[in-house]
């Protein structure tokens, strides 16, 4: 297992060897310099991302959004920082300091080390872990951390009942997340991303549809966006868990969730949409790295469109919504996609016999609710009834 072995790094390391430098630490010293390429450019796109979330959020609002500073508004999100690095730093009454320092950090980080795995190119990417689909649950418990580190630092009520109602939300909506994760690993055979990216000749999107509608949602719940975004229901937990924070301290868990809805964008492209498949990658490889940011750019986009589209639910129902039916349906999809997988592969059947057993279980899935749905007024509407009979008795 190397870490970020490309041309481009291994031309660097034989560099630093010519001027004398041993093999190992010139490769120690080029993945540190690849990692912190990599994170420069990461926040600058953070920075990018700031100026397109508030021009998508304005076209869906009838409004202009960023237009004065600079070319379209561009150079807004620079006054922005500006303006957070200027604040004053200030700390709540009776907050442990350290903790309340380092939740902001380990926010960043949780979303920053998710890169290290992400297939940019056929010949660009960090790590190509072998257990690639583990390594994102396990990071993305960093975040939970973070959260209910910054609640519970901040020696505010509202700040920690937010963090509890976030991390209740997190952990409950990560099982059918990671169930919807097992199978692309089932499809590629492979729990390695690149190797997932690689056994996509037909987009898994084709394959399993219904399992990127279970990650879709989850990711939205994870990331804490509309309709999910309880922790920052203004009328009651004012704004969560960094409602304490200001300066940049606010800023990193602005941009980490900012930068994790583009994260998360990268992961569908990835597991759903092929990453950095395209045309002419073969010869070109690193116009692979163009395909994947298209892609995920239009990921990002989506969960725009949705945050900006649906209204926020309530934290009972959107428990509901979690443990009544999407944690049984994701099992029974993926035992089901399972099951057809191994019965069709090899055949020439197989892309349209697999998206028919989606289209099949979905629908399947659709009467099943649409039935109990009737039971359900039935019953309410019967003891209506009788409430009203014994009223008029």
């Amino acid at each position: 297992m190397d870490f970020w072995r490309n041309p481009v790094t291994d031309w660097v390391s034989g560099l630093l060897v010519s001027w004398g430098l041993s093999p190992e630490a010139a490769h120690v010293l080029t993945a540190f310099l690849a990692v912190l390429v990599l994170i420069s450019v990461v926040m600058v796109l953070d920075i990018f991302l700031v100026w397109m979330e508030r021009k998508i959020v304005a076209r869906f609002q009838d409004r202009l959004g960023p237009n004065r500073l600079g070319p379209f508004g561009l150079i807004q999100p620079i006054a922005d920082i500006i303006k957070l690095i200027v604040k004053e730093n200030i700390y709540p009454r009776g907050a442990d300091k350290v903790v309340y320092d380092l939740a902001p950090v380990l926010m960043m980080m949780s979303v920053l080390l998710l890169w290290a795995v992400l297939p940019l190119s056929p010949i660009l990417f960090g790590v190509d872990l072998n257990v690639g689909v583990l390594y994102i649950v396990g990071v993305g418990a960093l975040g939970t951390l973070a959260i209910i580190m910054a609640g519970w630092s901040s020696n505010n009520k509202y700040a920690l009942l937010g963090a509890f109602r976030q991390v209740a939300v997190m952990i409950s909506y990560e099982i059918p997340m990671v169930v919807s994760l097992m199978i692309p690993t089932i499809l590629a055979g492979t729990m390695g991303i690149n190797g997932i990216v690689q056994a996509q000749s037909t987009w898994f999107i084709v394959l399993a549809p219904l399992a990127c509608l279970v990650f879709l949602i989850s990711a939205l719940a994870e990331m804490g966006r509309a309709p999910f975004d309880l922790t920052e229901a203004e009328s009651e937990l004012i704004a969560g868990h960094h409602i304490e924070y200001s300066g940049m301290k606010f800023g990193l868990f602005y941009a980490a969730e900012l930068l994790h809805a583009f994260t998360f964008g990268g992961f569908i492209a990835a597991f759903f949409f092929g990453g950095w498949r395209g045309p002419w990658v073969d010869q070109y490889p690193m116009l692979g790295l163009l395909w994947f940011l298209v892609k995920t750019l239009i990921g990002y986009w989506v969960f725009g469109w949705i945050r900006y589209t649906l209204p926020r639910i309530r934290i009972d129902k959107m428990l509901d919504l979690n443990w009544k039916f999407l944690v049984p349906f994701s099992f029974a999809l993926l035992m089901f996609l399972a099951f057809m997988h191994s019965l069709l592969r090899g055949t020439e059947v197989y892309v349209l016999g697999m998206f028919l057993s989606n289209v099949v279980f979905g629908w399947v899935t659709v009467e099943i609710l649409r039935r109990q749905a009737r039971q359900e007024r039935s019953r309410v509407e019967g003891a209506r009834a009788a409430v009203n009979a014994g009223q008029k008795t």
